[in-house]
């Protein structure tokens, strides 16, 4: 509105119908500061040492938007240049005066919010640390319960403050690291809780205390990281050290090599080879690792050889080039810089690969979790010996896992993919000793309920980083081949042009920070039940399966729908959502029909049940269908129908939990009878051995299902009752 009024036109002519626009745009600006400056001064009014400051600032907006709209009252005025009344045609650079002012004290309020913010994070971090303070220091559970409640609300708040700020930020990396602590803060504060129970019911156990400790020490690392992140403070210059990756680097140095078709003086030779070496020594990573294949090894071997070859080469025609630039030789330049740049990327390729394809057999190879299984059985059993020789097993596990990460973050592409190979790998270091202080501890007390609940906690933990990773590989490859961008799923959303022309009438609606809170849980349990889909989507050998694909695809929209409810993500509006929610129905549909097409294939007492969990998930979109597009007005309507779509799409996921192992299981069962059973892959053979079907529905439940926060809110609600 204000760069209209500067840069109208003076026109000798003026109609009225441009004087009552330029008065109209006058008066908008001098409202909508009037707006600006109310919510300025309730904060003033709110925090007391910045009052001063607010107080003026907002006092410099509202005059230059009263002078604004004095300078544009001109739509009364038949001559306004022979008037004595002072106007835009009469005093341009007035109006420039006050648009000016105006800006500045805008910015201002601005930024002394924004200290404000900044500083109720530091106090709700403040009160959090202190009242963690008190829960390591209880002795007795009803003191504990009491701080614990405390605690739990102090940690809400911590999260919308935190959440709000993280929505914020405009630097992708600072918002992955926010993401990522606050997911550390979101998985401990469950940890802290049952470790914390497992420590007052036995005191005396040392390894109850080691496993109490390790969760107090990661929340404060993490409270302190995102306090680094918003105040933007790098202690020591950590933040900067971290080494570059072979993908940057491969980037950086092809950059400077494609430059000396522009510039052949730019840089120095010493300088290019420095940056191959750097690039070099990290595929050393890969090489030194006893985790890459023979072929991907040697493969990197010969392309880095070939690399310091096709530099030298490229050098030597530089050189020449720079003394004597004849065509020949600016044509033998060009081949050098295409030979040079066309071996990086295939060094790239080869590392990606070797990564790619370690992260893919290694999490296929744990998927079933048998370590896990075998140290919850033997700590319930009390067999000390068993619990020993399965930690050393998990020990090795977690150096495979924190390996494979750390060869993810040399091609992970993006630096908020690097953050996050960075926030797994520590997440494994982490919680591997974790689980192997819970297992001692249930093994010294085998009748302890409460110790094996802890467990419990810490192995979930666990599952879901690894089922985090999947979604990890998926976006790293997204990346490496040029998908990066909005998952397929998402262009269902309405855009300008696109879709029901009738959206646009709509008014667009977010959930307040009221409305987040209320839904919350439902949404987690959302969140629990994709991770649950993504592992099962994960055991299929066939990922091309059509019904993996649609269950593949629920799974991405209701992790959307999950992220609504937090306030983030790519749906924005209730709009967003409700339209999403038609699209999961639909895909939901196309299962069901999938599933009517695999039941020809299987036979006997099998095929009646799948028609039968068919049937019930083609009811279930149905009225999830007619929920979405049934027609609300006000907020609390709107919320309702929020909630119940939301409701809704966490039933059929339920029934996704069940009718992807089931199909499996059924298609397994008919490539035996067929004799197409493919031969176990050999990382297999160290297996625990089991006399359970392990790819049931019954026996998932049991071993595999994450326990819904439900229980643990039982659980406390039982704590505060005693």
């Amino acid at each position: 509105q204000i760069t209209t009024l500067i840069n109208h036109k003076d026109k000798p002519k003026r109609s009225d119908k441009t004087l009552q626009a330029i008065q109209r745009v006058g008066q908008a600006v001098n409202l909508a500061v009037g707006r600006f400056v109310t919510v300025g001064e309730a904060i003033a009014n709110e925090n007391h040492e910045l009052k001063e400051e607010m107080s003026v600032a907002c006092i410099e907006a509202r005059r230059a938007g009263e002078t604004i709209a004095q300078l544009t009252d001109v739509a009364s005025l038949d001559h306004p240049e022979s008037d004595s009344h002072i106007t835009i045609f009469t005093d341009k650079t007035g109006v420039v005066k006050a648009a000016r002012l105006l800006l500045s004290s805008v910015t201002k309020v601005l930024v002394l919010a924004d200290r404000i913010v900044i500083k109720q994070i530091i106090t709700s971090r403040n009160k959090v640390l202190a009242t963690m303070e008190q829960l390591e220091k209880v002795s007795s559970f009803q003191e504990f319960v009491q701080i614990f409640s405390q605690f739990g609300n102090e940690m809400v708040e911590f999260a919308h403050l935190t959440g709000d700020r993280q929505n914020d930020l405009k630097d992708e990396k600072k918002k992955a690291r926010m993401a990522a602590s606050r997911a550390v803060l979101e998985k401990c504060t469950m940890m802290l809780l049952t470790a914390s129970k497992t420590c007052l019911r036995h005191p005396d156990c040392e390894s109850a205390r080691i496993n109490k400790n390790g969760v107090f020490h990661r929340m404060r690392l993490a409270l302190e990281q995102v306090i680094e992140i918003v105040t933007d403070s790098r202690p020591n210059g950590e933040n900067e050290m971290a080494p570059i990756s072979i993908y940057t680097g491969i980037k950086e140095f092809k950059n400077k090599v494609e430059g000396l078709r522009e510039n052949l003086y730019f840089l120095s030779k010493e300088n290019l080879s420095t940056m191959l070496e750097v690039i070099l020594e990290h595929t050393e990573d890969f090489t030194d690792s006893a985790y890459t294949s023979h072929e991907h090894r040697e493969h990197i071997l010969e392309l880095s050889k070939q690399a310091k070859m096709e530099l030298e080469q490229l050098v030597s025609v530089w050189m020449q080039a720079q003394n004597q630039k004849t065509k020949d030789l600016m044509e033998d330049l060009e081949v050098a810089i295409l030979k040079t740049c066309q071996c990086m990327n295939e060094l790239k390729r080869e590392v990606h690969s070797a990564a790619t394809s370690l992260a893919a057999d290694l999490l296929k190879y744990h998927t079933d979790h048998m370590v896990l299984k075998a140290l919850k059985i033997t700590g319930v059993e009390g067999n000390l010996e068993a619990v020993a020789e399965y930690t050393c097993k998990l020990s090795e596990q977690k150096e495979q896992l924190v390996e494979m990460c750390r060869l993810l973050r040399h091609v992970s592409g993006t630096e908020p993919l690097e953050i996050t190979c960075i926030h797994a790998e520590d997440t494994f270091q982490v919680t591997g000793p974790q689980i192997i202080s819970a297992a001692e501890t249930l093994a010294l007390h085998p009748s302890s309920k409460i110790a094996k609940e802890n467990l419990e906690v810490f192995c979930e933990a666990w599952e879901s980083q690894l089922s985090d990773m999947s979604m990890l590989l998926r976006e790293i490859n997204d990346v490496f081949e040029g998908r990066r961008g909005e998952k397929r799923v998402y262009l269902s959303l309405p855009r300008p042009g696109k879709h029901n022309a009738n959206l646009k009438a709509l008014k667009p609606v977010k959930l307040d920070t009221e409305e987040q809170a209320k839904i919350a849980k439902l949404g987690l349990e959302l969140h629990l039940l994709t991770s649950d889909v993504d592992s099962e989507t994960e055991k299929w050998e066939d990922q091309e399966n059509e019904i993996v694909q649609h269950g593949q695809g629920m799974s991405s929209m209701a992790y959307s729908m999950y992220l609504f409810t937090r306030g983030e993500g790519l749906l924005k509006t209730t709009q967003d959502l409700f339209h999403q929610a038609e699209i999961f129905a639909t895909e939901g549909t196309k299962l069901a029909s999938a599933l009517h097409a695999f039941s020809d294939q299987v036979h006997g007492d099998d095929k009646p049940l799948l028609l039968l969990e068919a049937e019930k998930l083609i009811s279930m979109c149905k009225q999830l269908q007619i929920t979405a597009k049934a027609s609300v007005q006000g907020k609390s309507a709107t919320f309702t129908k929020v909630d119940a779509c939301i409701l809704k799409t966490r039933n059929v996921m339920t029934l996704l939990c069940q009718l992807l192992p089931l199909c499996c299981k059924l298609l397994r069962k008919n490539k035996a009878a067929n004799g197409c059973l493919k031969p176990a892959p050999p990382w297999r053979e160290d297996r625990i051995r089991t006399g359970t079907n392990v790819h049931t529905p019954e026996r998932r439940a049991e071993t595999f299902g994450i326990k819904t926060l439900e229980n643990h809110v039982t659980n406390m609600t039982f704590l505060e009752s005693k």
